[in-house]
């Protein structure tokens, strides 16, 4: 299995498992998770981070931003579901929460 490569829908709960905070749409076609920061400043900041990741990547995330909250689902649009892409992205994710 690619990078690019589906998931198989049995590997999800998982994969999952391991990405506490994030929740599996109905079609399990992409991840989802709502975070909450201290302020904007804080907000934009994490967002920052993680668009340059993403560009590096070449993996954007489909997200929002209100003020203190961001909203980030994850899914590989050219595979039309998950694939190790979004779960490896996801983890970047949390990790940029915790700060490291």
């Amino acid at each position: 299995m690619t990078a690019t490569s589906k998931l198989d829908p049995a590997l999800l709960p998982g994969l999952l498992s391991q990405l506490p905070g994030w929740s599996l749409d109905s079609d399990a076609a992409a991840i989802s998770r709502h975070l909450e920061f201290a302020d904007f400043n804080e907000a934009f900041g994490f967002m920052a981070r993680v668009a340059l990741v993403a560009e590096r990547r070449d993996h954007h995330p489909d997200w929002s931003n209100s003020y203190n909250v961001v909203d980030v689902t994850l899914t590989t649009h050219d595979a039309h579901g998950l694939t190790m892409k979004d779960i490896e992205l996801a983890r970047f994710i949390d990790r940029a929460v915790e700060g490291k």
